[in-house]
């Protein structure tokens, strides 16, 4: 009879093996790309150098990543609140609806990401629904700039990634025992107190998923700046695609792409290290 572990991890290898051949791998030789030179006429010259990590620093990319995350950051907020609002109001449903209510919150994934970039267009250029919508009820003025801006860009990331930040929410919300909150109540808590210090706690792994999820897909997203921005709000991510397929200069692209993967597993460890705190604390722990 095989053992408990090596029959684990028999199990576990082909899992593995492809993660090691299609992630790690990959990584791996971006990592090593990034100490290398450009070229003179594009491609990579095989001399060692840290001079594209040390472009990093440089106020122009600085300024892109401070730009990304601050953009990718209020995309994140927003999500967060609407979205658990939103679970917090599945979880609350009778039973047999919340399978109803789930499946229309996550209906945007039925169709392509980029048809649903697309449709935000529809819906804010000049002569788009919104602003005959306005015509319609008597709005007379110059149409509204919505297309274009950094308002549409973060729109569009919420939009795309709130389904999401709803399934985050709403797992640990519906695993909660309602008992807890009855006692609270009966205990003379307020509905505010007895959220504050009885279901948010409790919750706070599913919102810290889901806020890392929208956070990690934002800051790297290359579309929705392209798109709804019209190029005017550089991200990292269209800096990324600019290096390898515009400049040329895959060496600076490949750090710019670690830099990027760095905060991503930065955020990951972050988000686990909340995750095992709440975990381990009661609701009635300061």
């Amino acid at each position: 009879m095989i053992p408990f572990n090596a029959r684990s991890t028999f199990l576990m290898a082909p899992a593995l093996a492809w993660l090691t051949a299609l992630m790690v791998v990959p990584c791996a030789l971006i990592l090593a790309l990034g100490f290398f030179r450009r070229g003179v006429y594009g491609g990579i010259e095989y001399t060692f150098t840290l001079e594209n990590f040390a472009l990093l620093g440089d106020p122009l990319y600085a300024g892109i990543f401070l730009t990304s995350a601050r953009i990718a950051g209020t995309a994140t907020l927003i999500a967060v609140v609407i979205g658990y609002a939103a679970a917090y109001a599945i979880a609350a449903a009778p039973r047999h609806r919340q399978p109803t209510l789930l499946f229309f919150a996550v209906l945007p994934f039925w169709s392509n990401y980029l048809i649903r970039t697309y449709a935000w267009i529809v819906l804010l250029n000049r002569e788009g629904l919104i602003t005959q919508g306005l015509r319609l009820i008597g709005y007379e003025g110059e149409p509204p700039s919505l297309l274009y801006t950094e308002g549409a860009v973060i729109t569009g990331l919420v939009y795309n990634y709130l389904p999401f930040v709803i399934l985050a929410c709403y797992a640990p919300l519906s695993r909660m025992n309602p008992e807890l909150a009855e006692a609270s109540r009966d205990l003379g808590a307020s509905a505010f107190t007895t959220f504050r210090r009885v279901i948010l706690p409790m919750t706070v792994p599913g919102i810290a998923a889901g806020a890392v999820f929208v956070f990690v897909l934002s800051i790297g997203n290359f579309i929705t700046p392209a798109l709804l921005g019209g190029g005017r709000f550089q991200m990292i991510g269209n800096l990324v695609y600019a290096q390898f397929l515009t400049a040329n200069d895959w060496p600076f692209g490949a750090a710019l792409s670690m830099a990027l993967i760095a905060l991503m597993m930065g955020l990951l460890t972050l988000q686990a290290f909340v995750a095992e705190r709440a975990g381990g604390r009661g609701p009635s722990d300061g």
